[in-house]
């Protein structure tokens, strides 16, 4: 029979619906109940793509002995991160406090009835092993601890709140401000691995927020080491395991430290990002070679997220499960015979070279995932064909595989459509389509954005929601999907300017300020001020999976605020990087959202307002387009533009006019595009560089 969360509209959730174990959603019910009943709660946090939450899930969950210790002890309640992300963070953290080691998922965490948490792990096997103990074992053991040491628990209880609560001390502004954008890079190029790109070692993650802080930092400085930590970072990604080299999309993680096998699942807060960095790491690239990478790298990502991932509505799906047939990767690997017997002889033997077939298998001594070992080019020579012939062979090859991997057994897909990853995508696609000249993939943005703004957003009661699936969209948004659509919106306005979406973004904007800000120390809580009260209101500053919500709230406020003129977002902006000064400072490679819009405080963004005929304005936009200039932002505001004193309100002419703003100054119209070009080489202006 199925338990409580057959009517959820989670597809984790769902997937625990017919387990013998008496599951609850989170909610207000379930909590009385177990504080009436003075009963411990299991949590247990996972999502719909993650691997060994399935494997605890087949272990354990869907065990009749084990459910039964469940049942008998704990109120069991399932949460899926992606929808609670509030409270994911709250018991990761716990869980770090309380263990002394990093969390993940599935998250295990035991608690009191009033919701504190008194012992977790992540995954627990069915049976001793990994130096873990068995789950059966453990669940005796936590019930009978809650029941014997109830002083210990509350003495526990108060020392873990106050250390939830506990914020490093901010060192002089003086010291602080002026010196963060190079302290930020010299902690990440501390990081780097000079030899596979990336940082650290296995498991390797793509840290997004820290390649984008490179690019940057070569744009501010013209420091050529932040230039290649980027771009061979993501020359190493595009030919390794994590980017899939048939079907096109990245992977959440490398499980090696040379991109070569993937933990197999594909999540959307990854591929948005790293789009918008291969388009902008295509205009500082090291050679034609790299940049018709890192473009070819882009499209494959962009027609596999409007293939697999945009609903018919608009919107963009969550995740693809690294899972099929019961085998983590199972869809993606090949044997060598497969390949080959399915090629003709002349596609075999590019296949063979670009993806060195001939070598031993590389996933569980029988599969090939493939990875580039050697370019096209090289091809061309080693084979002794005309210039160009291995692409096209190599091309036919591609299209072979991918439509024999398609008759195979899909992975599952998570179809809940979340604010937050929509806007990271709708952000990437609208950046690539505009640095690669393609409007499909700015259709997509669009299309993305408008499901956003009709389902998600409602503006009588001006909040936005979290998820959508099924045609319901619930739970109150956080932080991170106003950041984040923020943000998304400043990108749209220039691929594409509508009135509509800056009415949209002030919206944003004014709700950030009025319902998440910490009006009396700066920054923002994750969580509006009408949110659940939980033992817990996090104000998170670093990086994670995704950017900072409060470093990209500053970014892009300040962004706004050059674009409308309206000091109350710049002010906002600037109380939040002093809010965070203290953990810029003590973990700096963390915090590259802060830091980076701390660099645009320092030295502000400029604006540059185009109008005039729309073919010779779009013509100026391409030439802008095909140089990275990060701290520029172009709009072209139709001639109807209606919003007034604002830097926007200029009248079009009959010839291309642009003004360039910086700061409170504003230069006087330009109608020479080679008199513009000259206007932009300004010498950088910001401190401690």
């Amino acid at each position: 029979m199925a338990n409580k969360l057959a009517q959820s509209t989670s597809p984790y959730l769902q997937q625990h619906a017919c387990n013998p174990v008496n599951w609850h959603e989170w909610g207000p019910e379930v909590l009385t109940a177990a504080r009436e009943s003075g009963r411990p709660i299991l949590l247990s946090i996972g999502y719909s793509a993650c691997h060994w939450c399935h494997v605890m899930a087949h272990e354990s969950f869907e065990d009749e002995s084990i459910a039964a210790l469940m049942n008998e002890h704990f109120i069991n309640i399932k949460v899926d991160r992606e929808e609670r992300p509030d409270l994911d963070q709250i018991y990761q953290q716990a869980h770090q406090l309380l263990t002394q080691k990093g969390g993940g998922w599935p998250l295990t965490m035991f608690l009191a009835p009033d919701t504190t948490p008194f012992f977790g792990g992540t995954y627990f096997p069915k049976s001793p092993r990994y130096g873990l103990p068995g789950f059966a074992d453990l669940l005796v053991r936590v019930a009978a601890y809650f029941s014997q040491h109830p002083a210990e628990i509350r003495e526990q209880r108060t020392q873990l709140l106050a250390a939830l609560q506990a914020r490093p001390d901010a060192p002089s502004e003086a010291v602080a401000t002026g010196a963060l954008p190079k302290a930020g890079f010299d902690a990440i190029a501390a990081r780097f691995d000079t030899r596979h790109g990336g940082f650290g070692g296995a498991p390797k993650f793509p840290h997004p927020d820290m390649l984008d802080f490179c690019l940057r930092r070569y744009a501010d400085t013209g420091a050529e080491e932040a230039r290649q930590i980027a771009c061979l970072s993501l020359e190493r990604m595009s030919h390794g395991g994590l980017l899939d080299q048939i079907g096109g999309g990245f992977a959440r993680y490398a499980t090696d430290a040379t991109w070569t096998i993937p933990h197999f699942e594909k999540m959307l807060y990854d591929n948005g990002p790293l789009l918008r960095l291969l388009a902008d790491a295509s205009l500082v690239a090291a050679g034609s070679g790299q940049r018709t990478l890192f473009r070819e790298a882009a499209e494959s990502t962009a027609e596999w997220v409007m293939r697999e991932m945009q609903a018919p509505g608009g919107g963009y799906y969550s995740s693809i499960d690294a899972d099929s047939e019961g085998e983590e990767g199972r869809f993606y690997v090949w044997t060598e015979e497969q390949i080959r017997s399915l090629l003709p002889p002349d596609y075999w033997q590019v296949a063979q070279l670009h993806y060195r077939l001939d070598g031993t298998a590389n996933f569980e001594r029988e599969f090939r995932h493939l990875t580039v070992a050697m370019p096209v080019e090289r091809i061309d020579r080693a084979l002794n064909l005309p210039p160009g012939r291995s692409a096209i062979y190599l091309t036919g090859a591609k299209q072979i595989l991918f439509e024999a991997r398609e008759q195979r057994a899909r992975p599952g897909r998570d179809e809940k459509i979340l604010t937050s990853w929509n806007a990271l995508m709708i952000e990437g696609m609208a950046r690539a389509a505009r640095i690669f000249e393609v409007p499909a993939w700015r259709d997509s943005a669009r299309r993305a954005l408008d499901f956003i703004h009709n389902h998600l957003w409602d503006p009588g009661a001006r909040r936005l929601f979290a998820t959508h699936k099924d045609g319901q969209s619930r739970l109150n948004a956080y932080l991170d999907d106003y950041a984040f659509l923020l943000r998304a919106l400043l990108e749209m306005m220039q691929a594409d300017f509508r009135p509509k979406d800056l009415r949209f973004a002030r919206d944003l904007a004014d709700v950030l300020l009025e319902k998440f800000e910490d009006a009396a120390d700066g920054g923002f809580y994750f969580t509006s001020h009408d949110h659940e009260a939980l033992i817990q209101r996090p104000k998170l500053a670093a990086d994670n999976a995704t950017p900072s919500g409060n470093g990209t709230a500053a970014w892009a406020l300040q962004r706004l605020a050059c674009i409308t003129a309206e000091p109350r977002y710049s002010l906002a902006a600037e109380r939040t990087l002093h809010c965070f000064v203290g953990e810029m400072t003590q973990f700096p490679a963390g915090h590259a959202s802060l830091i980076s819009a701390l660099a645009e405080y320092l030295s502000p963004p400029r604006l540059l307002v185009l109008t005039g005929p729309p073919s010779e304005v779009a013509a100026w936009q391409r030439q802008l387009a095909a140089h990275y200039q990060p701290d520029l932002m172009v709009v072209a505001p139709p001639a109807d533009e209606t919003e007034v004193h604002t830097p926007l309100s200029h009248p079009a002419g009959p010839r291309v006019n642009a003004w360039l703003c910086e700061g409170v100054t504003c230069l006087p119209a330009i109608d020479d595009f080679s008199q513009l070009q000259a206007a932009l080489k300004r010498p950088i202006v910001a401190l401690g560089i």
